[in-house]
């Protein structure tokens, strides 16, 4: 088990604003005192207090990691391992959390894929990152050298596509049965953990699905057989209805042309998806901060983490009721 300090914010409702400042500040560092001596002053030129005011407080959260090795039905019992990355909040043992399930590229849970959900996890998130090729060797990092490469495009076309969509649904399965998950589910992913990411949209647990440079959706070559049927399962209508979908790609990315990404796009809008189309200046694998050949783009990361966060928070961040369509046209106005 490891863990990180971070820092989350508790909201405290104060009544009597005055009695508060004043206790609160005596307990407090200079800095402290300074700042709510400010916030006192502020009130006091006010004309006209609020009858409560909403006091934000630092606290100290925990992100802790571990696994879990879940047996796999279509592997003869072989484990799949699932490592999960919580926030932990001190004081408070029965928190509950959304979770989004994290899929990787070809190299397995690597350095950059455990930061990547760490960063997801410090904004409030259970997340769990599946091993992919569990069915042929065991779940450590598999090198971004030319062999480790070679071995993860090997593989990633000797796996059949109902194993893959069995990782999806233990995955999800194991969030929902955490206590420290609230049962609300997300998903995202790069490159195959893109199109991954793409396939969980199916399931109908799966509430929003973020896909950083989604490979081979396009080409339909995902799997064994090179035959993968996610975009028919799409113009079949197994995607409409559900959950919302965004499709990160960059215009220089060699693994998804223009030609491709224009057919997933047509084929999103024509099944009518609620789908977020993003093209953006980059190449293949620009979030990664390791081993990126040069390709990772930091400032553009941070942004795109931002929209994804926005995605998450609005889909699965809080709990909405079930969407009522009531029918009504975008009116034309300027």
């Amino acid at each position: 088990m490891h863990a990180q300090r971070i820092l989350v914010h508790e909201t405290m409702i104060i009544d009597d604003v005055y009695s508060f400042l004043r206790d609160f500040t005596s307990k407090r560092s200079k800095s402290d005192r300074h700042y709510l001596d400010l916030l006192h002053t502020l009130n006091r030129t006010w004309v006209k207090l609020p009858a409560r005011l909403y006091i934000i407080i630092s606290t100290t959260m925990l992100i802790a990691k571990t696994f879990h090795d879940v047996p796999s039905k279509l592997d003869n019992g072989r484990p799949i391992r699932i490592f999960v990355v919580s926030p932990v909040v001190p004081n408070y043992p029965q928190a509950k959390f959304p979770g989004v399930v994290c899929f990787s590229e070809i190299y397995q849970v690597t350095g950059p894929v455990e930061r990547f959900a760490g960063q997801i996890a410090s904004q409030g998130y259970v997340v769990a990152c599946p091993s992919s090729y569990h069915e042929f060797e065991g779940p450590e990092a598999i090198p971004y050298d030319t062999e480790g490469t070679d071995r993860g495009n090997r593989y990633k076309i000797e796996k059949d596509v109902a194993a893959y969509d069995e990782d999806a649904t233990l995955s999800v399965d194991l969030l929902v049965s955490l206590p420290n998950c609230n049962g609300r589910i997300a998903a995202t992913g790069m490159c195959l953990g893109g199109h991954l990411a793409f396939r969980a949209a199916f399931d109908p647990r799966v509430l929003s699905s973020v896909c950083f440079f989604a490979t081979d959706v396009h080409s339909a070559t995902l799997g064994k057989g090179k035959n993968d049927n996610s975009l028919a399962r799409v113009h079949k209508g197994d995607m409409t209805g559900k959950g919302e979908l965004v499709m990160i790609f960059g215009k220089q990315d060699t693994h998804v042309p223009r030609e491709g990404r224009d057919l997933i796009r047509k084929t999103l809008e024509d099944a009518e998806v609620p789908c977020s189309f993003l093209e953006v200046q980059a190449q293949h694998a620009f979030i990664r901060d390791e081993s990126s050949k040069g390709r990772w783009d930091a400032a553009l990361t941070r942004s795109l983490f931002t929209f994804m966060m926005e995605v998450f928070d609005r889909t699965i961040g809080r709990d909405l009721g079930p969407k009522v369509d009531k029918g009504e046209k975008v009116e034309h106005v300027c």
